[in-house]
């Protein structure tokens, strides 16, 4: 599944799955990005159920920046988790790491896609919009970390086999290979 190196101004992201060895570097990145972040058994049990998860990493050289994981349930996917290490953000590396889990999603037969995220995650929920995600309720109190409880907003992709939605995901592809998203 290894996708092609794509060059975003100086730096060169290279997709690929994530593999056991991969998770203290996706730890290190989890306990910087989120307050409550996931164990290495969860990571190696998700992993281990290759059968409905993909799990992939973002790389720039021998450095992995980022990572993003789908779950299948019946004809749909479920976006697990997409985090970028806070030093490489703003060049285009989760449009890389979502573009691969769809990708991955659809070669499942996925018909459609769902995934939570924060409130106040605006910039998340700009980059799953750009992916046809579109909001359709909220869970309060998804997110409970430490003292602070956060409500998620719950956001779909539907008909993502319509010719239509590939047609976004080429444009997608173009923007990202030009850096246009970065």
């Amino acid at each position: 599944m290894a996708l092609a190196p794509e060059r975003h101004g100086l730096t060169e992201v290279e997709i690929e799955p994530m593999r056991r060895r991969h998770i203290r570097s996706v730890l290190a990145i989890e306990t910087r990005v989120y307050p409550r972040p996931w164990t290495a058994p969860l990571f190696q049990s998700e992993l281990a159920l290759s059968e409905t998860r993909c799990y992939v990493i973002a790389k720039i050289g021998r450095e992995l920046v980022g990572y993003g994981g789908v779950m299948m349930s019946l004809r749909d996917g479920h976006i697990t988790t997409i985090a970028v290490d806070p030093s490489q953000r703003r060049k285009g590396i989760a449009t890389r790491l979502l573009l691969a889990l769809v990708r991955a999603a659809l070669a499942r037969d996925a018909e459609a896609l769902t995934l939570e995220v924060r409130l106040s995650n605006r910039a998340a929920q700009e980059l799953y919009r750009r992916f046809g995600f579109a909001p359709v309720g909220v869970r309060k109190g998804y997110y409970q970390d430490h003292d602070e409880i956060e409500d998620a907003l719950i956001m779909w992709a539907h008909d993502i086999r319509a010719p239509e939605y590939e047609a976004l995901l080429q444009q997608l592809e173009r923007r990202d290979r030009s850096g246009a998203n970065s």
